[in-house]
Parts: structure tokens; C-alpha cells; sequence
């Protein structure tokens, strides 16, 4: 594959986000809710002509509409981008009806609630030796310093990944979520990358099986016949991708949010770690700061909220924005610790619910409960400024606080 410089495309601010949306705006990433909103009252889909003509519902019965749907709505596509971009398969996320069955039920056992909650001890003194290493500091940054950290040992810890190659990952991450949308040729030279990595751990398995979840992939079977080698690839490709980045973002916007809010951690840390409060607010950081916005290729003529669609376009389900709907929610602007009814959907809907979510909550709980409880009194650094990913996943990447031990 052949790309150029004039592969990438520049994109001009965003003046209006009804009619001229872009989830790679610089405005995104810190204000998404409030463009979310915006957008709701004038609207429940939003329209775009920068990547094509794709499509941004707002609201709980649009993005359910959507997800549902899988007659006139593919998982081929998973995030906006170019129409011309290369892509390729990172099963089950992208994959739809009757194939998707057989790799979900392929790779769930290893996501079992059984198996996750196995890993919370060894999880809780990771963390507790982060925070070890911040021994001494009146400020850190605890994005680059801990949250970012986290999710990459719990998805090596499960599958058999190097963790000794985490910086790989991130800067993989960055490229595909913050770059790639924009520019195919940076879409091309990540997938060779993570390609050419994930073929060689995989063949190496091969040889020198191990006792890891890697070494159950490379030999991996449906119904008694061998996977395809590139889906194969895929299912190692959608852990690194999506299993990093998602969750350091949860835990990312966590903390950004209980540092500007003293009172919420005095409660939490008053209690103890099995409180039913540490599990109502974890469900709320996800309710409210829901990293993980996925999309769709339209296949068939439809509409979505009146709104009509045409096979070829693109429909971005912004998950975090349906759990902002007040229609759905009570309140939805209020960040509540105890809040009982909270059907979020910030691991997504219908039949790619996010097949990592055991993990998910319990890398955001540990996360949370270790820092609240060491760092009882932080808050956020007032001379520094916190920074935000834009786009498919959204969350801190900077977060500059004072320890106030």
C-alpha cells in the first residue's frame, strides 16, 4: 500500500457542531459533554462532511437505535475516518452476524468475572508500588505517572503481552486514535507495525507454548476449524488498542474529577474498600466520563431519529453522550456518588458490549481506591493545565496535580 503526504488531511476549527462535527477538534476532548448537549437541544443527530458524510446521534434512543441494528448498520467500520482508509479486521469488535458469535464466545471465558476477580491482589500492590514511587513528591502527574501504567500491566498480566514494551503501546495508541482518522498513511504504518509485532509473539507462542492467553489465540479453533492467521492478528491487535487506552482514560477522569471535588473523597475514603459507595461511583465516573465513542458503516437505507441514511455513510455512536441524555437519566449533568439507577451504557450496547468490562472495573475500583486513599488531600496543580485526547477515546492525558500529603 502507497500512501503520500497528501494523505493527510488538515481540518479547520469547528464553528458548528450540528452541521460540521469533528471528534479530532482540539475542543473535543475537554468540552465533548457540552458540545454533546448543545447539540442535543437543537437536534438528536448531528451531520459531518469532513471524513464523508457521517452522522453523530445524541441521544439514548438514537445511539440504542443504532447499535441495535445490525441489518442496516456494520461493525466492519469501527471508527470514523477517511472512506478511502485501509482497515483491517480486529474481531469480535468488527465483526458482525453470524460470524461475531463464535470469536466473542471464543475470547469471553478469559474475561469470565471469575478469572478477573483472581487478579485484584497482585492489581491492588501494582498500583500501591506506583504510588510508592511518587515517595517523597509534593506534585506529580498522575496520568503519566500511574493511570496510564495501569491498564497496560492488567491486559500484559492477562494475555502474556511484554509489558516491557508499554511504550510501544501507548505511542501505537496515540498514532491510530489521534493521527490515523486524519492521515492514511499513518493508518498504514501502525498496522504494519502492530502487524509485524503481534505475528512474531504469535508464531514464537507457536513454538514455545506458554500457560497465557497468547499461546490459547495462536492455536485457537471455532467449531473444530483453525481461525484465519489474520484474525488471528486481530484479536491481539483489539487487547492492545482497546484494552490500554479505554480504561487508563476512566481512571484518568476520575481522578481529574475527585481532584476538584474534596468532599466526594472524604466520603469514599471513610469507608471500607467493599462498600457498595466505591462501587456506585465507579459505575458514575463511567456513566459520566464514558472514554469509548465506536461507530458503524450504514449498509442499508434507514433512517436514525427521522434523520435519513444511505449505505456508504458513517455513523458515529457517541456512547458517553447517550449517558448525558435526560431523557434517560435523572439529572445527568450531576455527578452523584450514590446514584442508584444508572443503566450507563459506556461499555456500549447490543451485541458488542465491551468484552473486557470485568477487567475494566476492576483496574477503575483499584485504581481509584489505592490513589483516593494514599493521596486523601491532592488536588489539581493550579499552575498546570491538564490535557485531553480527542476523538475515538476520550480522556486525560496530562494530570498535573499537588499531593498534599
Amino acid at each position: 500500500m502507497g500512501y503520500d503526504a497528501t494523505d493527510h488531511v488538515e481540518m479547520p476549527p469547528v464553528t458548528d457542531w450540528v452541521n460540521d462535527w469533528d471528534w479530532l477538534d482540539d475542543q473535543w476532548g475537554s468540552n465533548a459533554i457540552d458540545i454533546w448537549n448543545s447539540v442535543r437541544e437543537q437536534c438528536p443527530v448531528a451531520t459531518t462532511e469532513r471524513y464523508g458524510r457521517a452522522f453523530m446521534p445524541v441521544t439514548m434512543e438514537g445511539v440504542a437505535a443504532v447499535a441495535n441494528d445490525t441489518e442496516h448498520f456494520s461493525s466492519i467500520w469501527v471508527n470514523v475516518g477517511r472512506p478511502d482508509a485501509p482497515r483491517r479486521p480486529a474481531p469480535p469488535i468488527t465483526s458482525d452476524p453470524p460470524d461475531h458469535h463464535g470469536h466473542r464466545r471464543l475470547l469471553l471465558p478469559s474475561f469470565s468475572p471469575k478469572k478477573i476477580a483472581l487478579m485484584e491482589q497482585e492489581l491492588r500492590e501494582y498500583c500501591r508500588g506506583l504510588i510508592a514511587d511518587l515517595d517523597g513528591l509534593d506534585t506529580a502527574d498522575a496520568a503519566v505517572q500511574y493511570t496510564q501504567h495501569i491498564p497496560v500491566h492488567g491486559i500484559c498480566q492477562l494475555t502474556g503481552i511484554p509489558e516491557g514494551d508499554a511504550d510501544l503501546f501507548r505511542d501505537w495508541i496515540y498514532r491510530n486514535f489521534q493521527l490515523a482518522p486524519r492521515d492514511n498513511a499513518v493508518r498504514v504504518q501502525v498496522m504494519m507495525e502492530m502487524t509485524a509485532y503481534i505475528d512474531e509473539i504469535l508464531r514464537d507462542r507457536l513454538v514455545s507454548p506458554r500457560d497465557d492467553m497468547l499461546t490459547f489465540i495462536a492455536n485457537a479453533e471455532i467449531d473444530g476449524e483453525p481461525v484465519d492467521w489474520e484474525l488471528k492478528l486481530g484479536y491481539i491487535r483489539l487487547l492492545i488498542i482497546a484494552g490500554i487506552d479505554t480504561t487508563w482514560s476512566a481512571i484518568g477522569s476520575g481522578l481529574w474529577h475527585f481532584a476538584q471535588h474534596p468532599d466526594e473523597v472524604a466520603r469514599l475514603v471513610a469507608v471500607g474498600d467493599d462498600d457498595m459507595l466505591w462501587q456506585t461511583a465507579s459505575e458514575e465516573v463511567l456513566r459520566f466520563y464514558a472514554p469509548v465513542t465506536m461507530a458503524r458503516k450504514v449498509i442499508g437505507e434507514t433512517t436514525i431519529a427521522g434523520c435519513p441514511v444511505h449505505p456508504g455513510d458513517q455513523m458515529l455512536l457517541t456512547f458517553p453522550a447517550a449517558n448525558h441524555d435526560p431523557e434517560a437519566f435523572e439529572d445527568p449533568h450531576l455527578f452523584q456518588l450514590d446514584r442508584a439507577k444508572n443503566r450507563h451504557v459506556a461499555f456500549g450496547l447490543g451485541i458488542h458490549r465491551c468484552v473486557g468490562s470485568n477487567l475494566a472495573r476492576l483496574e477503575l475500583l483499584v485504581g481509584l481506591q489505592e490513589w483516593l486513599r494514599a493521596f486523601p488531600h491532592y488536588s489539581l496543580d493550579p499552575t498546570r493545565s491538564t490535557t485531553w485526547a480527542n476523538g475515538q477515546v476520550r480522556g486525560p492525558r496530562t494530570i498535573p496535580v499537588l499531593l498534599n500529603r
